[in-house]
This record gives structure tokens, sequence and C-alpha cells, in this order.
């Protein structure tokens, strides 16, 4: 079958689809490669992977590509389904045999729902669907594909869950696909160096953390790698492919759970003398971090989400702020730069736990951060917590761009008190002045970089704005006074 693996143009620059693990528009412009749709996309004769988003390829556009293909694997995320299921049926009407799947962690994880949701979707894969759309587009009968919901004699049928991929190692490198579908120029993420690439060399995570999307779903907790060979010989093929790729980012779940693994793997990078970065968590120790810095690694992106001790306990993270501090020492100390990922909302969030996370973060004094609304998504412990709890809201996860909104609240804390505290969080932390003389220092001697941040700084302050408006307005509806300290910013 001629089969199109598509991102879907969901939202305006909406980089919430394949492979983004925080499913929603950032505040300024970015776009993370689609890796999931790359494998089936390289087991598949006749395949071509489309990331509309980064390409500027609009909806219009998408519903006409239907006329050329057989069958269409459509990656799809909570807050884009809806939009998502509008642009199947339009692709369905152009081309009314066109088969129709949808993958990702919200049709794992409501196969029912999705499948209810409309006629035009033939079938959902459940968890990694790599080999269950390969099955289908050779021609296999849905009957025999494990892993699959699909309906049968107007009853839905859930056939047995496909067995997790062992041997990493079968699968396709993605870059070759990058290479033959994609503009890699078009992927820009604010922190890392353009132009990059990024794909994985594992799968899966043993860490609990209960708001994670991904090893609740898709990629499961089970931890599986790629042997070093197999890495270096794409990193390898990578650098051949793109002689001015400034950097590659390793995006897997969480890149060095295990040092003996990171070491090896490490010793086959270095003698490639590239730029690299990849995923981090707090427990990882001086020895390891410095032979990943001796390697080429560049930055860390980091989850600290809380500087509230209790907080961490509550969504099982594993870890300590002592830990956190330690390691970001040693981060330093290394010359390692650090993204921090930062969350609001978290189960036992009040003002004060608020208050100190922000003061945790300045005194990391991270070289980014990213501060988050928390989502509980479904098929994530965080979802089960604020059902059970009714604190979810009938309020939509975004805005009509796709950036995010809060949709649950506490007694303790409204949605309103959410979205005001992540624009307090980063007034506080950017409007510092050695962060803004870190930023104006970079652009002083660097053309291409004072162009990138000018541009930055103008999508986020417009987005500010905007997220100013939206609290001050639900505020005056509500009558309730700003959070403490939010004036200032």
């Amino acid at each position: 079958m001629r089969t199109l693996l598509l991102n879907p143009p969901s939202f305006e620059n909406f980089d919430g689809g394949a492979s983004s693990r925080w499913p929603a528009t950032r505040e300024i412009r970015s776009f993370w490669y689609p890796v999931w749709l790359t494998y089936p996309a390289g087991m598949i004769p006749d395949s071509k992977l489309v990331d509309a988003p980064p390409h500027d390829i609009t909806v219009e556009q998408t519903i006409q590509m239907a006329r050329d293909f057989d069958f269409l694997v459509l990656f799809t995320s909570t807050p884009g389904f809806q939009s998502d299921i509008r642009l199947a049926q339009a692709m369905k009407e152009t081309n009314p045999s066109l088969k129709i799947s949808f993958v990702g962690p919200h049709v794992t994880t409501l196969p029912v729902e999705s499948l209810n949701a409309s006629p035009a979707i033939d079938f959902v894969c459940r968890k990694e669907f790599d080999h269950s759309v390969t099955e289908f587009a050779a021609g296999k009968p849905l009957s025999e594909i494990a892993g699959i919901s699909y309906r049968a004699n107007g009853q839905i049928v859930h056939n047995p869950d496909r067995e997790q991929i062992q041997d990493l190692d079968t699968l396709p490198h993605a870059v070759d696909i990058y290479k033959r579908d994609l503009d890699i120029t078009r992927y820009n993420v604010p922190f890392l160096l353009h132009p990059f690439l990024s794909f994985y060399t594992e799968r899966g995570c043993p860490a609990l953390c209960t708001f994670c999307l991904w090893p609740q779903t898709l990629s499961g907790h089970p931890w599986r790698t790629r042997s070093s060979d197999d890495v270096a010989s794409e990193v390898r093929k990578a650098l051949n492919y793109y002689p001015n790729l400034k950097e590659i980012f390793f995006d897997d779940d969480t890149f060095n759970i295990r040092k003996s693994r990171v070491v090896e793997l490490c010793a086959k990078l270095k003698p490639l003398n590239f730029t690299w970065s990849c995923t981090s968590r707090v427990t990882t120790d001086y020895e390891t971090l410095k032979a990943m810095k001796d390697s080429g690694c560049r930055l860390l992106i980091v989850g600290y989400e809380s500087g509230d001790p209790q907080i961490l306990k509550n969504i099982k993270k594993g870890a300590t702020v002592e830990q956190a501090i330690e390691f970001t020492k040693n981060c330093k100390k290394l010359g390692l730069v650090i993204h921090g990922d930062f969350i609001v909302g978290l189960p036992g969030e009040t003002p004060e736990t608020i208050r100190r996370t922000i003061d945790f973060a300045k005194r990391l004094d991270c070289e980014t951060i990213q501060v988050s609304v928390a989502h509980p998504y479904p098929g994530t412990e965080f979802y089960d917590y604020v059902i059970k709890n009714n604190y979810i809201t009938e309020g939509s996860m975004t805005d009509e761009q796709g950036h995010q909104l809060p949709n649950i609240q506490y007694p303790t804390l409204s949605d309103t008190d959410m979205l005001e505290a992540v624009e307090q969080f980063y007034g506080e932390y950017f409007f510092r002045p050695s962060v803004i003389w870190r930023i104006v220092r970079k652009a002083i001697f660097n053309n291409d970089e004072r162009k990138r941040l000018y541009g930055e700084a103008r999508q986020y302050l417009e987005l500010r704005s905007k997220r100013k408006k939206t609290v001050a307005a639900a505020r005056a509806k509500a009558a309730t006074p700003p959070l403490a300290g939010s004036e200032a910013q």
C-alpha cells in the first residue's frame, strides 16, 4: 500500500504531536522530530513521512494528499484529537478508499472513545505501533494484527497486546527517513544548536513519575536499549548526511538511567568528535557526567519539576531537592549547560509550594528553563488522581493555537492561579539582571544569535501579554485577587 505517515497540522505552529513529550504549543516556536513515525516509514515500501507543522503544510494541502495514498497513519495527541478527527474525515471524503489508523498515547489509552469519535478511523494502534501498521500495509487482515482495536460486525474488537520490541537494533535508522523526507533546517528548539536532529538510543523508562505521559502509555516502563555500536553507526550516518549539522539530541525518556551503559556508549561516541545533548535525571553522578562531557555532550534537559520535597514524593519522582542541587553543581563544574523543566500544578501544589519552587529555580540558575502547567493526560496516574478527587475542570487544555491552559484546580489553587503562576515564574526568573546580561552577551558578538533572540523575545512577549489578559479577565469575572508577588511581574 502507498502509505502516508503523518504528523498533522493540528494548530498553527503546533509542535505537540508526534514525538512531543508535552503536547502543547511552546512559548517560542519549536519543533521536535517525529521520531516514532520514522521506524514504520523505514519498513514500509512506497511510504512517505510528512511532518506538516514545521514544513508549513496547510490543512487543505494535507487533505489533497489523500488522493495519492491508500493508507494513512496519523499520530494524534489529546489536545489535537478533535482537530485530527476533522482532518481525517476530510481526507476520507477526498478519497473514500483511504484506510486510516490513528496512533499515539491518546488512542492507546482511549481506543473505544477514539473509534467512536469518527467512522473515518478504521483502526487504532495501542502502544508501540511500528509492526502493527507495517503488517497492515503489507496486506495482513486486521483480525491477525496484534495490538490494535477496530470495528467488526457492529462491535469494537481489541486484539491481544503486541509484545514490546526487545531488539531495537532491528529497527531502521531514523536519519535515513529524515534524509529522504524532511528538511532539517525547519526544526528549531531555542536551547539547541541549529541545525540539529534527534533520535532515540533506547525506549522506556523505569522511573515512576505519575504525570509523565510516554512511559505510562506508549514506550512503557521496561528499559530497552540499542547497542552502542548501532547508535554510533547512526551518528556516523547523520554526520555524513549533514556536514553542517551542529548538534544531535538523544531524545530518550531518560538517556543516563544506567551508568555502565552511558560510559560504554560515550566510549563509542567520543572518537566521532561531535556535539550532542540529551535528557537527564538529577540522580546522575559526577563520573557519569564527566564521561558524557568528555565525549562531546553539551547540554542536558533536566526535569526538576518542583522545589518542594513533598510534591516530589507525591509524584514519585525518585529524586530529592538535595540531589538536584548537587547534580547542578556538578554540571556547572564540568561546563555542561542545563535546560531545566518545572511544572506548576502538580498534586499538593499551593501558593507556598510555587514560591518555594521559584526560589529553588533561581538558586539552581540553569541557562534556560521551561515552566509548564500540569496537564493530566489520560493513561497517567496523575489523570486518575484528579478524576478521583474531582479536580478536573470543564475547561480546555489549550487555547485556539494549542498553548497550554490549566484544566484542573485544587481547593488551595485555582486554574487561574496556575496560569498566573507560570508567568510569575518566568518573570522572576528571566528578568533578573544576571540573566538579562547572560542573554544580551550572547547577542552582542553573534549576528545569527542576535536575530534568533530577537524573534524568540517577540514571540514570548506576545504570549505573555495574552496570558496576562486571560488571567485579568478571569480574575475580574470571579472577583479574586492575584497571587502574592505577581503584580511586580
